[in-house]
Formats: C-alpha cells, structure tokens, sequence
C-alpha cells in the first residue's frame, strides 16, 4: 500500500501541517494548491511544501490529518 503525505514545514524546520491519503491524484492536488498558496502568501516566507510517499500508516506523522480514500 502507498500512502502519500503532504507536509508543510515551517522556516525553523517544524512540521506544521500533514495531510496523508491514499490517493495519488488527491494528493498531488492538495501538494500543488500548499504550493501555490505557500508562494503567494507573503508570511510564509521560507516554508516549504513536501510530498513522499510512505508504505503503512505506522509510517504518518501522528498529528497528520489521515483520509482513508
């Protein structure tokens, strides 16, 4: 099973937000609108928006908002 986990991780390298689902094209989706949003918003100056992939839920950030589709 491939779990895809969307992170957005803040200038001192604190991992603020996670996002993990199954679902490869929903989680390009969500990387790509962090992305755009993280670019356009002036106070996020030096975070960063990381998507991987990960093989069991064990393997999450436990603060991550999970989806099961």
């Amino acid at each position: 099973m491939t779990i895809w986990v969307n992170e957005q991780i803040d200038p001192t390298g604190i991992l603020q937000a996670c996002i993990a689902c199954k679902n490869e094209a929903v989680a390009k989706d969500c990387h790509e609108q962090w992305k755009q949003k993280l670019a356009m918003d002036k106070t996020t100056i030096g975070w960063e928006a990381k998507i991987r992939t990960v093989d069991s839920w064990d393997d999450v950030p436990v603060n991550a908002l999970k989806i099961s589709f």
